[in-house]
This record gives structure tokens, sequence and C-alpha cells, in this order.
């Protein structure tokens, strides 16, 4: 998919329609910014116990066929940079 590197569009700051440049993030894994937060505290002390019973027990299926992008957009004006919903697509490209 094409997709342009600038664009029109609303930026919540401004509270108006202005151009915006198109960055793409690439994802990380889960829990990669705070391994120890609390949720992750307490999923590994749930595995821990008695052969790691429940929803985690059980390994991954697969992969799904397409990862959904994380787009963020950086306004012209105010330089601020907000995220809109990601889509999935195969192959992306900025224009």
């Amino acid at each position: 998919m094409k997709y342009p590197k600038t664009l029109r569009t609303l930026c919540p700051t401004c509270r108006k329609h202005t151009e915006h440049t198109v960055k793409v993030v690439r994802q990380h894994a889960r829990g990669s910014a705070h391994p120890n937060s609390k949720a992750n505290r307490a999923k590994d002390r749930h595995k821990r116990g008695h052969g790691g019973h429940g929803k985690y027990s059980k390994p991954a299926v697969g992969k799904k066929p397409t990862q959904k992008l994380d787009l963020r957009y950086i306004c012209k004006v105010c330089k601020k940079m907000h995220p809109r919903k990601g889509f999935r697509v195969k192959k992306f490209e900025l224009v």
C-alpha cells in the first residue's frame, strides 16, 4: 500500500486541519517498556506455580499474517505527535 508522507488532517492540539508528516514507529514486544510492571509480575507469578495452569499453559498458536501498523502524525504547526487507529497491511510504503 502506498501512503503519502504528508497529508492534511485534524490536529487535536491545534483543533484545526493542518499539514502533518507521517512516521512509521516500529512495534515493540509487550512489556518491553516496563518489564517489571505489576501485570507482568502477576503473570510470571501465575505461570510459576503448579505447572502454569490456565491461559498461560498453552503455547501461542501462531503469528497473524499481517501486523497492525503504528503510524504517528506530526503536526507542522505545533510539532506535536499523535497516533491514529492502526490498520493491517502486508506491504507499506511512504510516497
